[in-house]
C-alpha cells in the first residue's frame, strides 16, 4: 500500500497541473459552521413489539340480569346463573390495550313465573393499566387494577316462554341487541406468562334483551368471572431514553471539530505544494497499514440488561467487520456498569454478563475466533464516564 507522503503529493500534482495550464490560481477556502444541538426532555419511553403481549383468557363465573318483570307478588326478582367467558388480545402500550370478549349462559328471571333464555355476547373491550399509567411502569407488578370499556352484540334464543315480542309467525324465539358494557378487572400476576384475574362487567341492553318490552328501558346484565391469562412470550415492554445517546453525539461533535482541523491542516499543505511545483520525483515505498477501528467501539445496555438490542448490534457488526479486515488485531472486551444502581458486588457480575454477550455475538453470530478476544469486567468499580447512565457500557480496546 503506497504512504500517505506519495498519496498526497501525487494528488497535488494532479489537481494543479490544469490550474497552471489556465494561468489561474484557485484559493481553498475551508468554511467553518457551529452544529446546533436541540435539548431533549430525559424521559424513558416505552413500547410494545408487534409480536409481543398477545394473550388469550378463560374464565367462568356467575350472570344476573336486571330486566322487566316481575314475579307473581308483583316483585322484581333475579336469579343466578352460570356464566363462561374467553377472550384473546393485546397490549400495544403498558397503558392501554384490547380485547375481543365473549361471555355467554343461561339466564333466569321472574315475570309471573320462572322465564329463562340463552344468549352470547362479544364485546370488543378498551383496556386501561392504571397503575402503570399512575404509579410508574413495572411489568413485574404482583397486582392491577384495570378499568375498561366495550362495545359489542348480542345475540338471545330458547326464550321459555316466548316473550311478548311479536314477530311474522307469532312471538319472537330469539332476539338481537347492541350492548355497551363497562367494568374492572383485578389482575394477579402468577409468574411471568400466566395471571390470575377477577372481573366484573355491566352491560347495558335496550329493553327487547329479555323479550319483554314494557317497563324501563333499559335492561342490565350484570357478570362476575374468574379465570387465568396466558401472554404469548410474557409481558414485557422494551424501553428508551433519548439522553442514552447524547455520549455518542458528544463523541460525533468532537470527531465533527478534529476533521475540521485536519481539513485546514490539509489545506494549508496544498497550499505549500503549489509553492513547490514542479512536484518533485517520489521515491516509492510500500507499507502496512492498519485501518483504524471504527467509529463508536461501544455498547450500550439498558438498566440492569446484559441483553444487545437491535440499536447496539450495529456497532457489534462493525468491530466484526474491522476484525476480518484486520487479522492480526486482538480485541479486549471491557464490560461495565453504573454505580448509582446495585451493589458493587452485583454490579461486577452485570458487566461480566455484558461482555460475555458481547464476545457470544462476535463469536456465534459473526464467526469471530475466540482466540483473538478477551474479556474482563469493571462493573461499577471504574466509570468510565461522568454521566451514570453513560456507564452501562461495553468498551472495545485493541489490545497490546
Amino acid at each position: 500500500m503506497k504512504t500517505k507522503s506519495l498519496f498526497t503529493t501525487a494528488a497535488c500534482c494532479a489537481l494543479l497541473v490544469p490550474a497552471f495550464q489556465a494561468n489561474a490560481q484557485e484559493e481553498t477556502v475551508v468554511v467553518e459552521e457551529t452544529a446546533v444541538l436541540t435539548e431533549v426532555p430525559c424521559k424513558t419511553h416505552y413500547y410494545v413489539d408487534k409480536s409481543n403481549n398477545w394473550f388469550i383468557q378463560f374464565g367462568a363465573g356467575v350472570a344476573v340480569p336486571f330486566v322487566d318483570g316481575t314475579n307473581k307478588a308483583g316483585d322484581r326478582e333475579s336469579h343466578f346463573t352460570a356464566n363462561y367467558n374467553l377472550g384473546f388480545g393485546k397490549w400495544f402500550s403498558p397503558y392501554m390495550g384490547w380485547r375481543l370478549s365473549f361471555n355467554g349462559g343461561s339466564l333466569h328471571f321472574e315475570d309471573k313465573g320462572m322465564k329463562r333464555f340463552k344468549y352470547v355476547n362479544a364485546n370488543v373491550d378498551f383496556m386501561w393499566d392504571m397503575f402503570n399509567s399512575l404509579g410508574g411502569v413495572n411489568s413485574h407488578r404482583v397486582f392491577s387494577i384495570i378499568p375498561f370499556i366495550g362495545l359489542g352484540g348480542m345475540y338471545g334464543w330458547d326464550y321459555e316462554p316466548a316473550g311478548e315480542i311479536m314477530g311474522k309467525n307469532g312471538p319472537k324465539h330469539n332476539t338481537w341487541a347492541l350492548p355497551v358494557s363497562g367494568g374492572l378487572q383485578l389482575r394477579f400476576r402468577l409468574c411471568k406468562y400466566v395471571d390470575f384475574f377477577a372481573e366484573a362487567r355491566a352491560g347495558f341492553y335496550g329493553e327487547n334483551f329479555n323479550n319483554i318490552a314494557y317497563g324501563r328501558p333499559v335492561d342490565i346484565n350484570v357478570t362476575v368471572n374468574g379465570g387465568f391469562a396466558v401472554t404469548f412470550g410474557g409481558r414485557d415492554y422494551q424501553q428508551y431514553n433519548p439522553c442514552d445517546y447524547l455520549g455518542y453525539i458528544n463523541n460525533l461533535n468532537g470527531q465533527v471539530n478534529d476533521l475540521r482541523g485536519a481539513l485546514a491542516t490539509t489545506a494549508a499543505a496544498l497550499a505549500a505544494a503549489e509553492a513547490q511545483l514542479p512536484c518533485p520525483e517520489v521515491v516509492e515505498a510500500e507499507a502496512t497499514v492498519v485501518e483504524a477501528a471504527p467509529l463508536m467501539a461501544t455498547v450500550r445496555f439498558g438498566l440492569n440488561s446484559a441483553k444487545i438490542t437491535d440499536i447496539e448490534m450495529v456497532n457489534v457488526f462493525n468491530i466484526a467487520q474491522w476484525m476480518k479486515e484486520n487479522p492480526e488485531q486482538t480485541v479486549a472486551i471491557v464490560g461495565y456498569a453504573d454505580k448509582d444502581t446495585g451493589t458493587s458486588s452485583y454490579n461486577m457480575g452485570l458487566s461480566q454478563r455484558r461482555a460475555q454477550a458481547v464476545s457470544d455475538a462476535l463469536v456465534n453470530k459473526y464467526g469471530i475466533n475466540p482466540d483473538r478476544l478477551s474479556i474482563s469486567a469493571q462493573g461499577s468499580d471504574v466509570q468510565p464516564y461522568d454521566v451514570n447512565n453513560w456507564n452501562r457500557i461495553v468498551i472495545f480496546n485493541v489490545a497490546e
